[in-house]
Order: structure tokens, then sequence, then C-alpha cells
């Protein structure tokens, strides 16, 4: 199952195929600002296979976003993160720099939200946010999200912020 297409985007599973296109948003230094460094074609691998072995074990992941004409926006969707020691469905998302800043993320998450409650069944849903990433600060606040807790597991602080879905 897929979360359901939006006015303007649809979902599908990412394939080995969507490499180039992968690899071209995630090597982009520009949107991966927020990460540690931008990935290389070989991490981009890495990630689609990540994501197929997410459906395979749980039914989702992050998913290819589209436009309904079938144009490239990013990737978007549900993967477990661990947060201070504890597993959390998450919702994550990345869109092109060029088609950034068109509410595509929101979109995109809205759905994902909506599949987390209704299909998933979660009853807290998170997003887990560079602190200084205002922009996905924004679509996390969109989509009903508040400051949680900060995450200090990692080799960064991270803001999490969550919706309960219940």
């Amino acid at each position: 199952m897929l979360p359901h297409s939006t006015a303007r985007l649809r979902f599908r599973e990412m394939t080995l195929a969507d490499l180039d296109i992968m690899s071209s948003m995630l090597g982009d230094p520009a949107v991966m600002t927020y990460y540690p460094a931008a990935k290389s074609r070989e991490e981009s691998e890495q990630w689609i296979a990540w994501n197929q072995a997410n459906y395979a074990r749980d039914g989702f992941g992050l998913w290819i976003v589209e436009t309904l004409d079938g144009g490239f926006v990013g990737d978007c969707g549900l993967t477990w993160q661990n947060v201070n020691g504890r597993p959390e469905l998450e919702v994550g998302y990345h869109v092109r720099l060029e088609l950034q800043g068109r509410g595509y993320a929101t979109e995109a998450a809205l759905a994902c939200l909506e599949y987390a409650r209704d299909v998933v069944g979660a009853a807290l849903l998170v997003a887990i946010i560079h602190p200084d990433n205002a922009a996905s600060l924004r679509v996390a606040e969109r989509l009903g999200m508040r400051h949680l807790e900060d995450d200090l597991g990692g080799s960064m602080v991270r803001t999490v912020m969550g919706v309960e879905l219940s």
C-alpha cells in the first residue's frame, strides 16, 4: 500500500532504477545541508536498499514522490528511528532543490501522516530535525507537530517534533 495521491503528488516505491535521480538529489550539498555530508552514488544505492528492506519488513519506508505527470519531486515516507534509546515512527522528506518552497514537502508529509494514522495505526508521529533547519521545522509545524524533546543520542543534538494521531 501507498499513501493516497494528493492534489499535485503521487507516491511509489523506490527501485534501483531510481539511482540516478536519488543520487542527484541526495548528492546535492544544498539539499543535504543539515546532514553530516551529501551522499555518494554508493550511499544513495544503500539508501534505496534500506528503503526496500523497510518496505519488506514494515510495509512502508520512504517513497518516491512525483508530480501527477511523473516528474521527480523527492522522497517522503515513514521509517522507524531511534530517539533517545527508543523506537519512534518518523515522517521524513527530501525535495529537489529547485522545487523547494512550493509546499511539496508539507503536502507529501501530510499524506504520510494520514497513512501512519489510518493504515499503520500509529499513536504518535515524529519528525527529527536539525535545530537550524527552519524550513523542515515549518513543515512539521504545518502537520500539527510541536517540540517534544531533543534527541541527544547521535553526534549532534536533533529537535524531535511530534503529533499524537489517536
